[in-house]
């Protein structure tokens, strides 16, 4: 990860060299083994007086704390800053909801040997990322959370017909249960490129068709010809979603580079706070983090610098400031709306 050797020279432009997140993430394992051994846990590596062996922790020693913030400041100056996912929009939403519900690609094509429909245009392809997008958009779930549910985590509420419960086993920052059930209502009309519901009823129309008694994992593989592997109880890759997803960006011409997976998490966070004019404490509750803001990931979802600014900076004082995205509910446009 550095750009130095052990002895201090500088290495040779032509060597690899990982992120500065790789560095951390070594750090992060050796804290973790030792922490596996009660008596070096949490002491910092240091010379016994007793005995003048070395004892302790050497992941959390101030050395290495040090040369840690040294390699970050390297990197930095290198050129190399970390960069997350951009937040996905609500506007870019609605343009991939219009563009993947047309007739043409909604359409559920009968198998047929040789077919040439690439994996991310079928009908199939199409409704099971749009519910991918949305339960990571309304639930800020991560991906491979969205991918490991199973058809009995949804299911619909007792007494109302326009709600779903969301229950998971675990998540997490929930690793032995107790994670809170997400209730999702459907969305007015104007709103159907947000509606999770909507998004759900499609995708499950899908499977009860093709497999009335389908059990286990709710987001399978998809094989050519648009087919969805029925036979083998096995989630989609987390990889074959960020193609499908990358290449319907690419399809409405939108550079698909800035933005990963985590986009919608991190964008979810965003809308509720920005559009739906949610609390933070409100967001944490709701996206699972704690409301002692112990956690500052909810703050660099917030602030991110890779994401497209909502107002640009000249605008903020301008009384003249153009209009801002309508409000679907009460029509109006000010930024205190």
């Amino acid at each position: 990860c550095d750009t130095q050797n052990l002895d201090g020279k500088t290495k040779n432009v032509g060597d690899i060299r990982l992120a500065f997140t790789s560095a951390h993430k070594m750090r992060a394992a050796m804290t973790w083994t030792f922490n596996q051994f009660p008596r070096m846990a949490k002491v910092s590596w240091h010379q016994s007086k007793v005995t003048g062996n070395f004892v302790g922790n050497p992941s959390i020693s101030d050395v290495v704390s040090k040369y840690m913030m040294a390699v970050k400041r390297r990197k930095v100056h290198a050129g190399e800053i970390a960069t997350s996912a951009r937040a996905i929009e609500p506007e870019l939403l609605r343009k991939l909801y219009h563009f993947n519900n047309s007739n043409e690609r909604l359409f559920l094509r009968q198998y047929a040997a040789g077919s040439s429909i690439a994996k991310h245009d079928g009908g199939r392809a199409c409704r099971m990322m749009w519910l991918i997008y949305l339960l990571g958009l309304n639930c800020m779930l991560r991906i491979d959370e969205i991918i490991k549910m199973k058809a009995h985590h949804i299911r619909l509420h007792p007494t109302k017909s326009d709600c779903i419960i969301i229950t998971l086993d675990y998540r997490k920052t929930h690793q032995f249960g107790g994670v809170q059930p997400f209730y999702i209502w459907k969305l007015p009309r104007g709103e159907e490129h947000l509606c999770l519901y909507r998004a759900y009823a499609q995708w499950q129309a899908v499977l009860q068709g093709e497999n009335p008694l389908h059990t286990g994992y709710l987001f399978r593989k998809i094989g050519s010809g648009d087919r969805v592997n029925y036979q083998k109880d096995e989630p989609i890759a987390s990889a074959d979603v960020l193609e499908m997803f990358r290449n319907h960006l690419i399809d409405i011409k939108v550079n698909d580079l800035p933005y990963g997976t985590h986009s919608f998490r991190h964008g979810g966070c965003q809308y509720f706070a920005t559009q739906r004019r949610w609390s933070i404490c409100d967001i944490c509750q709701w996206g699972g983090w704690s409301t002692e803001f112990s956690n500052l990931t909810i703050v660099r979802y917030l602030i991110g610098w890779n994401d497209n600014p909502v107002v640009d900076r000249e605008s903020f004082f301008d009384p003249n400031c153009p209009l801002q995205i309508r409000c679907s509910n009460c029509g109006r446009t000010c930024n205190c709306a």
